[in-house]
């Protein structure tokens, strides 16, 4: 029973087992759940939200490594984990959600340090927190672009 929970814990309800990008997929679905539901972008409730699913995260990520080998790519709690931080604080809308989608999925997969590094921390914690500092990335680089397009959007000073 403890290994099912652990899988349908670490696995986002199965997400993790889709056939082609798992990770892709459950962050996909991270965002639209968050764009979708704007109570969920009050930080009364993400930051508690963000906890849980990083507590769940290192139990699940640890038994499901202990079932599949090191960093298996059905363990996508760390994405749901890291795109939430992606989201964290930033405007509501479908646009901004879109851009903190692509920007978390560039730097989990292309990983600028620290985020690679930090995957070789022991067992579960390397699974989590290379994904939650892939996604305070995504969350600034949001910033930057909102704050960019703001500038020049904006009509000029006369």
């Amino acid at each position: 029973m403890s290994d099912f929970a652990a899988k349908f814990t670490g696995s986002c309800a199965g997400l993790g087992y889709a056939p082609v990008a798992p990770g892709t997929v459950t962050s996909l679905a991270a965002a639209v759940l968050v764009a979708a539901f704007p109570p969920l972008r009050d930080p009364s409730i993400a930051l508690p939200a963000i906890l849980l699913v990083f507590a769940a995260g290192l139990w699940s990520a640890g038994v499901m490594e202990n079932i599949y080998g090191r960093d298996p790519s059905r363990v996508t709690i760390d994405e749901l984990a890291g795109q939430w931080v992606a989201m964290l604080f930033l405007p509501e809308g479908w646009f901004t959600a879109l851009l903190a989608f692509a920007a978390f999925r560039f730097f989990d997969i292309v990983k600028p340090e620290p985020v690679n590094s930090s995957q070789k921390l022991p067992g579960a914690w390397g699974i989590m927190i290379d994904d939650l500092l892939a996604g305070l990335y995504a969350n600034l680089s949001v910033r930057i672009a909102l704050w960019l397009l703001a500038l020049f959007s904006s009509p000029p000073a006369s």
